[in-house]
C-alpha cells in the first residue's frame, strides 16, 4: 500500500532554490508539513513565504553540527516527528585533476556527502518512530563521463554507494533509504559555483536536450514526483531511481 503524503513531516535541505525548493513545494501542496533548510536565509524565506503555514524555514549549513541539530529539532516540532528526509543540499566543483584545490575539494565532500550522512544519523530516531525514509541525490555524472567533473562525480558516486549500505543497515529499524538520479534540470548549482551566469547555464542545459532519449531536459517537478514515489512506496529500499529522460543511456546521433 502506498502511504499518503497528507500529514507527512518532510525535511528538505538545500531548499532555497532548484530541486530542493521544488520538492518542498510539491509536498506542501499535498498537505505535508515541510521544514526547509539552506545557507541563504533570504532565498529560504522567499520559499517559506510562498508555501505558507505548512512550511517552516530553518536557515543553516549541513556541514555545521549546531545547524544540523537545530534543523532536526525544528522539524520534529513542526511536523510532530519526521517521515522523510530529503538530502538535497549540494554544491559543484569542476577542474582538471592536476589543478584541484585541496580545501575546495574537502569543502565539496563535506557539503555533498559528510553533512548529509551526519544529518541522516541525527534523524534516525525520528524516522524509526514513524517508519520513515531518506532520499539522497546521485547524478548522471556517475553514468556518463564529463571531463573536469571528477570532484562532483566522486561525491555523487559516494552517495549512491551510501544508499545501498544504509538501506541494509537501517532496514531492520523500519527505515527505507533510496536515491534519485536526475538528468539535466535547470537549477542554480552551476551559478552558485561560479561556473556560469543564469543565461549561460540555461543555454548549456538546453543544448543537452538531444543527449536525452526523450529529447528534452527535465523539470524540478518531475524530480519531486519521483521523490514522492519513493516516500510512499513502503517496500522499496536501496533503490537508485534514474529520473533523467534517458540522459544516462548515452544516446548519440552517430
Amino acid at each position: 500500500m502506498m502511504r499518503p503524503v497528507e500529514g507527512m513531516s518532510v525535511v528538505v535541505t538545500g531548499a532555497g532554490s532548484g530541486i530542493g525548493a521544488g520538492t518542498a513545494a510539491h509536498f506542501a501542496a499535498q498537505g505535508a508539513r515541510v521544514t526547509i533548510s539552506g545557507r541563504r536565509a533570504d532565498k529560504l524565506a522567499e520559499v517559506a513565504a510562498r508555501l505558507g503555514s505548512r512550511c517552516r524555514a530553518v536557515p543553516g549549513d549541513v556541514t555545521r553540527a549546531e545547524d544540523r541539530c537545530a534543523l532536526i529539532a525544528a522539524a520534529a516540532d513542526h511536523g510532530g516527528g519526521i517521515d522523510l528526509l530529503v538530502n538535497a543540499a549540494g554544491n559543484m566543483l569542476r577542474g582538471s585533476i592536476d589543478a584541484l584545490d585541496p580545501t575546495a575539494l574537502l569543502d565539496l565532500f563535506n557539503t555533498n556527502v559528510v553533512g548529509a550522512m551526519l544529518l541522516t544519523g541525527l534523524a534516525v530516531p525520528h524516522l524509526e518512530a514513524r517508519r520513515g525514509s531518506v532520499v539522497f541525490f546521485g547524478s548522471v555524472h556517475t553514468r556518463r563521463a564529463f571531463p573536469g567533473a571528477s570532484p562532483y562525480a566522486a561525491t555523487k558516486g559516494a552517495l549512491e554507494a551510501l544508499t545501498h549500505v544504509l538501506a541494509a543497515e537501517l532496514g531492520p529499524r523500519g527505515i527505507r533509504v533510496n536515491c534519485v538520479v536526475p538528468g539535466a534540470v535547470l537549477t542554480e548549482i552551476n551559478q552558485r559555483a561560479g561556473l556560469y551566469d543564469d543565461a549561460a547555464a540555461a543555454a548549456r542545459l538546453q543544448a543537452m536536450a538531444p543527449l536525452h532519449a526523450l529529447g528534452r531536459i527535465g523539470t524540478v517537478e518531475e524530480v519531486a514526483e519521483a521523490i514522492e514515489h519513493l516516500a510512499r512506496a513502503d517496500w522499496t529500499t536501496g533503490a537508485v531511481l534514474h529520473v533523467d529522460g534517458g540522459l544516462g543511456l548515452g544516446v548519440s546521433n552517430f
